[in-house]
């Protein structure tokens, strides 16, 4: 089997699902989505929207959210339809980089969480004053940073 098209595990079936309950119990429900469409990034995507009480949007496969660097990762953001809230579904070590690139500073609890690592299924809650589409690395304030076991709490 291709890492592209490897699934999830059932602990990671588990951990999308709890974290998209998290996420709809502290109103993190996002207007889009975009997600690699790498078999284990869709799985995820679905477990999570599937989580929430209605209908999350439908995700966006976008495939430079696959195997290439954070440079494309914040391409694929900025030209992303402008949302109030945007759900990225991708790999690390890409996600990792954008979690440390983008906030210029942040809640102290999440920026220590985001400090130990950004694991599987990990979700940083990056605040934005300006459009996405004039993202710059250092323009955001980390406010949550949600961890699997975390999640479980």
């Amino acid at each position: 089997m291709t890492d592209f098209d490897r699934g999830l595990t059932a602990s990671g079936i588990a951990d999308a699902r709890i974290l998209g309950r998290r996420m709809r119990e502290t109103g993190l429900v996002p207007d889009q989505v975009l997600c690699s469409p790498a078999r284990r990034a869709r799985e995820t995507c679905d477990h999570v929207l599937s989580s929430f009480s209605q209908p999350g949007p439908e995700p966006f496969f976008v495939d430079e959210l696959y195997n290439s660097d954070a440079t494309h990762y914040v391409d694929a953001i900025r030209a992303a339809a402008p949302a109030r809230s945007l759900l990225i579904v991708g790999h690390n070590p890409m996600m990792e980089d954008l979690a440390y690139a983008l906030p210029a500073g942040g809640d102290d609890r999440a920026m220590r969480l985001a400090a130990a690592g950004f694991p599987t299924c990990g979700l940083a809650v990056i605040r934005f004053e300006r459009a996405l589409s004039d993202l710059m690395p250092g323009s955001g304030h980390l406010d949550d940073f949600l961890r699997p076991e975390r999640v479980r709490q």
